[in-house]
């Protein structure tokens, strides 16, 4: 439904004559209320003002002027030009009359008048409702062929049934999915198609691989983000011969379009954004427990899909024959169930890959960070005071960013390595409770929990930002809002005022979630390198030899870290130097890689 804004409706009259007061003989009366004149009157007004026969027009001063070329003339919005103060139209420069006997006097004016009808019933007629659609969206939507993924993030149907209530089908007859519209499908597809052109690994991965299918046979069950690039990598995943099923690793990160687009070409995708905490783990349960599928792959963001079949399927989870793991949490949660002895299949650590930290963590959140925050809240960056929880790649990316943007920047963190990198890298090293006063923003990207707690929320100051930059909700304490006292008010979509009882009040992005994938984009280029160290990771896993890996976790190999940069640096029409025989056996290489050793930090 698009919002029509209905214009006001305007009539013109023209009213001839100078602006004069009264009704007397030569003046032209005021049209202000109240004012009358009898029909003679005004039939005597006009015919004074009426040129002598044989009189000539000319133009006075003001109207000359246009012909000097040291006049600025001004063009107006109308079209007209206009010279120094004078009308367009020559309203305001008014004409001179000469008559035949040599005397001069001024031509009458011609005033168009704009009066507004009664706009009332206009405005009523407008929509009382445009459902939780921004109008940006709702107005764009009065085109058919305008459809952006900004748009996607503050889009709900008008229709507020549940997608779990909807019986829908995709153009082949399947049901096998869940999604918010699959007639959004179309739009959806353009999406991928242009996030396919800033995916080039992944896309000469799908070329180079394709005809040796070497996940024939896979069945991989995946928990990501579902935005373009992810599908990229599923639809990559599919040509390579794995069968997909897909659920959403965040209630809000989630593209409803390309889900759509997913859907109808055959990806069994349960996801939607907006979703339930119910509904989270329902749509996980919905890609696991079918009759007559057992997957043999995970591909895990968070590791809830893992958590989920560990604990409801364990005899599924002991099938399994690889898993793969992109975020901090995830990774925390195998290491934990490792050294427990509960992980009874490999997993790859992709976190921790140079791939992975180096780029993903460092250079898109150096980007993603002020494109949520502004998208949020309109907010300008320079002279404001930000403290940034956590030194670590994503923690340094936030804080280059803000700093080139003119913010003061503080740093918390406990560990010394980092924290001497962040003094070394001319930020302030402090606590959160020493400016938690005074900073109008607080970023967490720690992947800890309770990292700013109540008290520090109590004693935020008015209108002070609070978001997260990591990937699990852990890390503000957001339950410890949800009490009687306070006041929740939603401002849009993924923005949310609490409202303490003296007036104050904090401004929560994404309801402590995380910020850019919930309330903004990311660089498609740099999820490229992840999710081709992914699909690597994938293929790398399920077509090992039996005992090349253990039940444990794993790093990708240093070999793939190199392969998956070297995909990527023809976009940048780059030209690796070569060793020589004499070089590499000085450095003890070889020529091909890898270049350098396991416990080389970069």
């Amino acid at each position: 439904m698009s919002v029509q804004v209905a214009a006001p409706a305007v009539e013109l009259k023209e009213l001839s004559g100078p602006m004069e007061k009264g009704c007397e003989a030569g003046a032209v009366p005021h049209p202000s209320p109240g004012a009358s004149c009898s029909a003679a009157e005004r039939e005597a007004a006009t015919a004074a003002e009426r040129p002598p026969p044989g009189a000539v027009k000319v133009p006075q001063a003001s109207a000359m002027k246009r012909s000097d070329p040291h006049y600025p003339q001004h063009r107006h919005r109308d079209g007209g030009v206009g010279v120094g103060g004078g009308s367009a139209d020559g309203g305001a420069a008014a004409e001179a009359l000469v008559s035949p006997d040599g005397t001069v006097s001024e031509a009458p004016r011609t005033v168009k008048k704009i009066q507004f009808a009664d706009q009332k019933q206009e405005f009523n007629k407008r929509p009382t409702k445009i459902g939780r659609r921004s109008l940006s969206r709702s107005i764009s939507q009065s085109s058919t062929d305008s459809y952006s993924s900004a748009a996607s993030y503050t889009d709900s149907s008008d229709d507020e049934t549940s997608p779990r209530d909807k019986q829908q089908k995709n153009s082949k007859g399947s049901s096998d999915f869940c999604v918010k519209n699959i007639k959004q499908a179309e739009f959806g597809r353009r999406e991928i198609e242009i996030a396919e052109q800033e995916m080039p690994a992944l896309m000469a991965l799908r070329k180079r691989a394709q005809g040796e299918k070497p996940l024939a046979g896979a069945k991989i069950v995946g928990c990501t983000h579902i935005t373009a690039q992810t599908a990229v990598l599923m639809e990559t995943l599919g040509a390579l011969g794995a069968q997909c099923r897909w659920a959403a690793c965040n209630i809000y990160s989630t593209l409803n379009e390309v889900a759509a687009a997913l859907a109808e070409s055959g990806f069994p995708v349960f996801a939607w954004k907006g979703e339930s905490e119910d509904d989270f783990w329902w749509c996980i349960d919905r890609c696991v427990n079918v009759e007559g599928w057992q997957p043999n792959m995970i591909l895990d963001d968070g590791g809830d899909l893992t958590h989920w079949i560990y604990k409801k399927y364990p005899n599924m989870f002991k099938k399994i024959k690889g898993i793969v793991e992109e975020s901090v949490t995830g990774v925390h949660r195998l290491y934990q169930l490792s050294k427990a002895g509960k992980l009874c299949v490999p997993a790859m650590n992709v976190n921790d890959s140079v791939t992975k930290q180096k780029f993903d963590n460092l250079y898109c959140c150096r980007e993603s960070i002020l494109d949520g925050l502004k998208r949020t809240t309109d907010m300008m960056f320079g002279g404001k005071q930000v403290v940034v929880c956590g030194y670590g790649e994503v923690g340094k990316g936030c804080c280059a960013a803000l700093k080139a943007m003119g913010s003061i920047v503080y740093v918390t963190e406990i560990d010394p390595i980092c924290a001497l990198q962040a003094c070394m890298d001319g930020f302030r090293l402090v606590k959160l409770n020493e400016v938690i006063r005074q900073v109008d923003i607080v970023i967490t990207c720690t992947g800890n929990k309770n990292v700013v707690t109540r008290e520090h929320l109590d004693r935020m100051k008015n209108s002070c930002i609070v978001c997260n930059m990591g990937h699990s909700n852990t890390e503000i304490d957001v339950a410890s809002l949800r009490t009687p006292e306070l006041t929740w008010e939603r401002v849009r979509s993924q923005v949310d005022h609490v409202i303490w009882p003296d007036g104050k009040r904090i401004v929560l992005l994404a309801e402590g979630r995380l910020l850019n994938l919930s309330c903004s984009t990311v660089p498609t280029f740099v999820l490229s390198i992840t999710a081709t160290t992914q699909a690597l990771a994938l293929i790398e896993l399920y077509n090992a030899p039996e005992g090349r890996y253990k039940q444990d976790v794993y790093l990708l190999p240093k070999k793939m870290d190199e392969y998956v940069a070297s995909l990527h640096l023809p976009t940048f029409d780059a030209h690796l130097t070569e060793l020589t025989d004499e070089q590499a056996k000085y450095l003890g290489l070889n020529k091909n890689g890898p270049f350098k050793p396991n416990y080389y930090r970069y």
